[in-house]
């Protein structure tokens, strides 16, 4: 038809959409150079992504050359599970969603472990996956497994591309999702025939020897049409920009009512979770810290938030935490759970008036049936309603003799815990001396990143923080192996800070090969190992128990030398070095600044600090 004139069908009727115009599409469709990896580049730009994480493989290279292109850097790692950890690390600390991208079938099924972890740690996450062609799925293609039914469980929204038109609209949405409500991971499987160029695809599906007859035929007319209908609207303009994100937030009266009953406390105590360091909260940290400390309730820190009120701060409380809960005559849980690190509650005194906050509903209540019972419970964001909550109490302050209490006990067993230091082990070095040294020439811009069990539960007792966001732990899950991903996306988001790995000689094993990564992509980190050749936080209860140290023994690896092979620099420290271990730190301090990434092969003796700790 001309120009203008409607275009009739049987059974349709498409008044503005001429023939012409039909063919006009149809012909930029089946001509565009254009691929819908750049549709992913496009949203993820949009929404200020500065880096994505991967294992290159040919499922993804399009995702990839086109975030290249857009100004996004690509950083690849050499196992699936550390582009996570990285990519957890960079939403920590950016207030924004770390991304991830990798491979078809064992390159995501590498990656679960990563994910479950940050579900369990609350961390907004979007991992993108390759995929066998739409038309192969089940049909026994190259690493074509059944993907969304292992991440369903794990995210909190799975979506799987069919046509190139849906990925602007799904990764935007998969986007806001990972921050709204209690952020998470999200995950979007992305088909290969839905992100290379049409003419690759099309020529891919064709059948070379089609049969003949009406068979054939039928064959052929089928094929076409899925892949028209797979790069239909493909090149539309769309809107990019991110959606708003839901964050739920406490109500006036639940806050004012929180007010009074602080008012009236006179043992209060504040437990802060690494809920406290979720968006909005990190721009207002400085009035975050001020507003607490004007309060002047002593506060406990765990996982993220340690390092929220800096190094020395007065109401800060490290130890004897136990003691104080029993005592406190009301405990304000803000973003904090009560499991296995609150012994499901039983720590809290009944008596207690007990105020819980979290985004989370199922973890706001957890155990309340059996352990503890919340006299006021807030589904909501645990940083705002501090804010909010030192607002209202303006003007008040609590008693002085109670923090002072706490603090005196806190003085007391940290010097207890630097005598204990100063005690020589049977051979090596005191881990407890080591960890003290560390702690005191580490500089104030540093962060830490926790990966390992006994050597690392005693650096948690030793190792103070400097500043917000520079406490970087696995969570909940307790996973073992995030340190070289951790390190990699923290280095990357702070490149002007020292970044710490404190790895245990056993989890150390999980990513040293990211040495090479850290050489590579010139992120020049500090890994302290404390080597005792041994999984001791395991064969200190299975030898007292069960009479054997089975599968707890390793060996005095020359890990330094690893490190050496991989680009970066090792050194070896032990007994005959511990009159010059501060040299040798400030060593490692100037190799990292100059761009060498460093380990410290500590070799460390055994003490009995951590006797009695819970390892299961």
């Amino acid at each position: 038809k001309s120009q203008g004139t409607p275009l009739r069908m049987p059974g349709f009727f498409l008044p503005k959409f001429t023939l012409e115009r039909y063919l006009a599409t149809l012909s930029s469709m089946t001509k565009s150079p254009r691929n819908g990896g750049e549709s992913v580049a496009e949203v993820l730009r949009a929404h200020g992504i500065k880096f994505v994480f991967t294992l290159v493989g040919g499922h993804i290279s399009p995702i990839l050359v086109a975030c290249e292109k857009l100004g996004i850097r690509i950083v690849d790692t050499r196992h699936e599970a550390t582009a996570v950890f990285a990519a957890d690390a960079v939403a920590r600390l950016s207030g924004t969603v770390g991304v991830a991208v990798v491979t078809a079938g064992p390159g995501l099924t590498n990656t679960v472990t990563a994910v479950k972890n940050a579900q369990m740690a609350e961390s907004p996450l979007l991992l993108m996956g390759g995929a066998a062609a739409t038309l192969l799925q089940g049909r026994g293609a190259l690493q074509d497994i059944d993907q969304m039914s292992l991440f369903k469980p794990l995210c909190k929204f799975c979506a799987s591309i069919r046509t190139v038109r849906e990925i602007v609209p799904t990764v935007r949405k998969a986007l806001a999702i990972a921050q709204s409500g209690t952020p998470g991971p999200v995950f979007i499987e992305i088909p290969i025939d839905t992100l290379y160029p049409f003419h690759l695809v099309a020529e891919e599906v064709q059948v070379k020897n089609p049969p003949k007859g009406l068979m054939g035929k039928i064959v052929t007319w089928y094929l076409k049409n899925h892949v028209m209908n797979i790069f239909a609207g493909a090149w539309e303009a769309r809107d990019v920009s991110p959606l708003p994100v839901d964050i739920p937030y406490a109500t006036d009266d639940q806050v004012q009512k929180c007010i009074e009953l602080l008012s009236r406390a006179k043992k209060p105590v504040i437990v802060l979770g690494s809920q406290v360091t979720l968006p909005p909260t990190p721009r207002f940290y400085l009035f975050y810290r001020k507003a607490l400390e004007t309060l002047g309730i002593p506060c406990f820190l765990g996982g993220m938030a340690r390092g929220i009120l800096g190094k020395n701060s007065p109401i800060h409380i490290r130890q004897n935490r136990r003691d104080a809960l029993k005592e406190a005559d009301l405990v304000l849980l803000a973003g904090t759970v009560c499991d296995f690190r609150l012994s499901y509650g039983r720590v809290l005194n009944r008596r207690s008036t007990i105020i819980a906050v979290n985004r989370d509903k199922k973890q706001l209540l957890k155990n309340s049936d059996l352990f503890w019972k919340p006299t006021v419970a807030i589904q909501g964001d645990a940083g705002s309603f501090l804010l909010r909550l030192s607002k209202g109490l303006k003007g008040h302050r609590c008693p002085e003799e109670w923090p002072q209490k706490l603090k005196a006990g806190d003085v007391t067993k940290e010097n207890a815990n630097r005598c204990k230091a100063d005690e020589k082990t049977e051979r090596h070095l005191n881990p407890l001396k080591v960890l003290h040294c560390v702690d005191e020439l580490m500089s104030d811009d540093s962060i830490i990143v926790a990966d390992g069990g006994d050597f690392v539960g005693t650096a948690a007792y030793i190792m103070r923080p400097r500043g917000p966001l520079r406490w970087l732990d696995p969570g909940a899950f307790g996973t073992l192996g995030v340190g070289g991903g951790f390190a990699l996306g923290a280095k990357l988001c702070r490149p002007e800070s020292e970044v710490w790995i404190i790895y245990g000689d056993g989890s150390l094993g999980y990513s040293v090969a990211e040495f090479d990564t850290f050489t590579r992509h010139k992120t020049p980190v500090i890994a302290l190992v404390g080597n005792d050749a041994c999984w001791s936080q395991i064969s200190r209860d299975q030898v007292s128990i069960l009479g054997s140290n089975v599968a707890c023994g390793l060996a005095f690896t020359d890990y330094h030398i690893v490190a050496d092979g991989f680009g970066g620099k090792g050194y070896l420290i032990g007994r005959e070095d511990e009159d010059r271990l501060s040299d040798i730190i400030s060593q490692a301090q100037k190799e990292s600044r100059e761009g060498k990434a460093t380990l410290l092969n500590v070799l460390i003796g055994v003490t009995g600090f951590r006797e009695g700790s819970i390892s299961i």
